[in-house]
């Protein structure tokens, strides 16, 4: 049976319903409201930011529709936190951020809003970056650095691709991807030498230098690198999982079980439509 509070909601409309989570937030953050909202900040509420962006990545990864919802409800309180606390020092409101966003996307967009053109995607990118370079101007901003723009908090994997997009956008790019491949079997040449030499600052440099050429095989490729490690990630859970449960139906745990069995069953687990 539905609450009061719950039949009420189902008739608000879409901006009511908004709103209702902006004057929620307030109310926690107020005199009388909740002693921990109330002590957040600006760097305190970031490692939540980060875990509710994962959370929404994992439901999608498994088609978790009912758990997606649930989640961006919670990413996007996470915006409206830091507007309230914003807003409480006197410098933007949630209002504000809407503003912005409405108007960057419609300014952004002129292919689709006004008379310009874009019959491709290649295209639709090119010309955001166009606009967002004459807003940029606009505002007399100096002329940034090529990587400037690329934020350094980045997970390595996506700091990684975005770097490679931008350089590769300025001519700094292979002719083809054998010319991708020839460089990652050199890196790995490089990271077997290192290992030989023992010295393991020169070992962690020679593997990143391997990550990074593994990234922009991906790039050429057209896969997203995070993507890609976060579905092998998740199908390894699943196959160790399986590993791990047989053991448990023979009475044995991992750390009582041989290589040999362990493998053993590894392979079945493969073979299984849930693990892959």
């Amino acid at each position: 049976m539905k609450t009061s509070d719950e039949s009420h909601t189902e008739n608000l409309s879409l901006g009511a319903r908004f709103e209702r989570l902006v004057a929620i937030m307030a109310r926690l953050r107020a005199p009388g409201g909740c002693p921990w909202d109330r002590e957040q900040s600006y760097d305190t509420i970031k490692p939540y930011t980060i875990e509710e962006t994962y959370e929404v990545l994992d439901a999608v990864d498994r088609r978790d529709y009912r758990g997606l919802c649930e989640e961006l409800g919670d990413l996007m309180l996470q915006a409206v936190f830091f507007a309230q606390i914003a807003a409480e020092d006197g410098r933007f409101s949630i209002a504000d951020s809407l503003d912005a966003i409405n108007e960057k996307l419609v300014r952004r967009h002129p292919h689709v809003f006004a008379d310009g053109d874009a019959k491709t995607s290649e295209q639709v990118l090119t010309r955001w970056d166009q606009i967002k370079a004459g807003e940029k101007a606009e505002r007399g901003e100096q002329p940034k650095l090529c990587l400037d723009g690329v934020p350094r908090a980045l997970p390595a994997l996506m700091e990684g691709l975005k770097i490679s997009q931008k350089v590769a956008k300025k001519g700094f790019e292979w002719a083809d991807f054998d010319q991708v491949l020839e460089k990652f079997h050199e890196e790995t040449a490089e990271l077997a030498e290192a290992r030989a030499g023992g010295a393991q600052d020169k070992i962690e440099e020679e593997l990143g230098d391997v990550l990074f050429t593994v990234v922009n095989m991906a790039r050429w490729l057209k896969v997203d690198p995070e993507q890609a490690l976060r579905k092998t990630n998740a199908k390894f859970r699943a196959r160790f999982a399986y590993v791990e449960q047989s053991l448990a139906r023979q009475g044995k745990t991992l750390d009582a079980a041989t290589l040999e069995e362990m493998e053993a069953l590894w392979q079945q687990a493969k073979s299984q439509p849930t693990s892959r």
